[in-house]
């Protein structure tokens, strides 16, 4: 019998086992079971909770009664998926009566499709949201609506069970960062006679099968001539074909040379969602109107096709291939299904906006790759402090400065900021203003910071222009990745520690510079209460960039400050 949950959900349930409420406890509960689906941090359910803003902590904080018993059932199988109507008294060897009903509750709202149905992660998420006990309340306080999640994943997976009535609920939108799983589709069905099994990796899915069995979308019309159909199944073919190998390559540089986790998920989840659209083409009769031998456009081409000057020379070639190729599947889709060619436009858009995210991000490790000390300065009480200080600053070795004050008056400011950027442009430090843009462009300032309730960054760029640097205080990890797509040039991750300078009501801390680390590859510099002694926390979380303000500025000696703080940071640094 093939095993009822996918590989994912099963690494789930077997990472659930270990919590418990106590050592005695000899039933799996269903808040240990959220706290295994976490585990699975790049699949569905633990995205769709992170989305609603439930990690671990969460879970601890709402039942802290949980503890990790790692020895817990050593020899504990998966048992089977309990029946959609199981016979009374049928029980689930250690699943707690709350699991029972989350998994039950999965299986009848999966009732409709195709046998046998494997339960992958987010359909446990969607059973755990819908039963009626503690923690599917808890849940849906949160925001997880069972009735959504479901709606999420029928569009995902294309297909719609009979019993679902139009109740115009709008979908549960599930984050985009939804990566490719080793568990693949969640919802399996055998293939019929005669169809290929189940795609592997690259391989574009089978086309998605109502429950009767009948295909969805791709007919062709009949007003066509039989010729005119089977040229426009041979642009679809080749610009599906081209529009997937372009994305394949530039997922490729962003996974191995980027080495961005978060863009890669985006363009993975883009990725699965063209292969999915153009599932809804009739692939038999695009294979069958394929003529690769007789294309004459195979034997045609440009000395710049064999050349590649360099990985961004790759990397923007394959943008244009890929946005060429959706633009050429979304008009001649036009003649076949409106529908497909129209959700073909919003993936080319995306693409625009994923290509701005990657070259600012390629650029900006570029332009601050020395930068690594990052100095907070205030106003001081007079000019001349000012300018005394900023000079040593630059002397000591400081890589950028920020004029930050909110005292004084605006002539005041400029006046500041005037001789911020003579001083830093002969030692060639960086000059970023704080919160005013309009005053960066007067003072010739190299770019403006601006934080959550400030300008945005499309604003801020329309008044310093395209090559000014722009960065972005950010305070939760979903703040940094939208920062990413919005065209920041820098990130401002915090606050780490607790400060002098600003008050804030939350600390994100170190976990959080841990976060940005693991997956955001954008120039991002920790921020709040850092100092010489807790450096090697910042350092350890994987952050190589600091922003201070008060450990150098309240320091007797700021200058010597600054340098120790700078061969503290270095002496963490590969060598080059």
């Amino acid at each position: 019998m093939e095993p009822p949950f996918t590989a994912a959900a099963q690494r789930a349930f077997a990472e659930a086992v270990s919590w418990a409420s106590r050592a005695t406890s000899e039933e799996l509960e269903a808040q240990a079971l959220l706290l295994g689906l976490l585990t699975e941090s790049e699949c569905r359910a633990a995205l769709a909770l992170a989305h609603h803003g439930i990690d671990r902590r969460a879970v601890l904080g709402r039942w802290p009664e949980l503890t990790r018993f790692p020895d817990r059932y050593p020899g504990w199988e998966q048992p089977e998926c309990p029946q959609p109507h199981p016979a009374e008294g049928t029980a689930i060897r250690r699943f707690s009566p709350d699991v029972r009903a989350s998994l039950l509750a999965a299986r009848q709202r999966l009732a409709g499709y195709r046998e046998p149905v494997v339960l992958a992660t987010e359909h446990v998420l969607m059973g755990l949201a819908a039963a009626e006990h503690e923690v599917g309340d808890w849940l849906r306080q949160q925001g997880i609506d069972p009735d959504q999640l479901e709606r999420e994943i029928q569009r995902q997976y294309g297909c719609t069970p009979n019993r679902w009535p139009d109740t115009g609920i709008p979908p549960l939108e599930l984050p985009p960062e939804v990566s490719e799983c080793p568990e693949g589709p969640g919802v399996a069905r055998q293939p019929e006679r005669g169809e290929p099994a189940a795609s592997g990796p690259g391989i574009e899915p089978p086309l998605a099968m109502s429950p009767g069995g009948a295909r969805s979308g791709g007919i062709l019309p009949p007003r066509l001539a039989v010729g005119e159909q089977i040229g426009v199944l041979r642009v679809i073919d080749a610009a599906a074909n081209r529009a997937r190998e372009g994305l394949r390559v530039v997922e490729d540089y962003i996974r191995f040379v980027l080495d961005d986790r978060h863009l890669t998920g985006r363009l993975k989840q883009l990725r699965h969602e063209l292969a999915a659209t153009v599932a809804r083409f009739p692939g038999g009769d695009r294979l069958a109107a394929r003529e690769t031998l007789a294309d004459v456009g195979t034997r045609v081409s440009t000395d710049a096709e064999q050349q590649r000057a360099s990985t961004a020379g790759v990397l923007a070639a394959n943008f244009a291939r890929l946005q060429e190729a959706l633009r050429s599947l979304e008009e001649f889709g036009k003649v076949l299904d409106e529908e497909t060619a129209a959700h073909l436009e919003q993936l080319r858009y995306r693409t625009y906006t994923l290509q701005r995210a990657v070259e600012i991000t390629r650029e900006s490790l570029d332009r601050l790759a020395r930068a690594r000390l990052y100095v907070l300065l205030d106003g001081r009480a007079s000019l001349d402090q000012f300018a005394d200080l900023a000079r040593a600053l630059v002397r000591a070795g400081v890589d950028a400065i920020q004029l930050r004050d909110k005292q004084l008056d605006d002539r005041r400011l400029l006046e500041r900021a005037r001789v911020l950027r003579e001083i830093t442009a002969a030692g060639s430090v960086l000059f970023v203003m704080n919160d005013r843009p309009d005053l960066a462009v007067l003072a010739g300032a190299d770019g403006v910071h601006v934080g959550q309730e400030d300008l945005t960054v499309k604003d801020a760029r329309t008044i310093v222009g395209p090559r000014a640097l722009i960065g972005v205080s950010t305070h939760s990890i979903e703040q940094a990745r939208q920062a990413v797509l919005d065209g920041a040039n820098y990130l401002g991750v915090g606050p780490t520690f607790p400060s002098g300078t600003k008050e804030f009501e939350q600390f994100p801390g170190v976990e959080l510079l841990r976060a940005v680390a693991g997956e955001i590859r954008l120039p991002a510099f920790a921020i709040g209460g850092i100092t010489l002694e807790n450096l090697p926390r910042v350092l350890q979380a994987g952050m190589s960039r600091i922003a201070v303000s008060g450990a150098v500025l309240n320091a007797s000696d700021p200058a010597e400050a600054a340098r120790a703080l700078r061969a503290a940071i270095e002496s963490r640094l590969p060598a080059r």
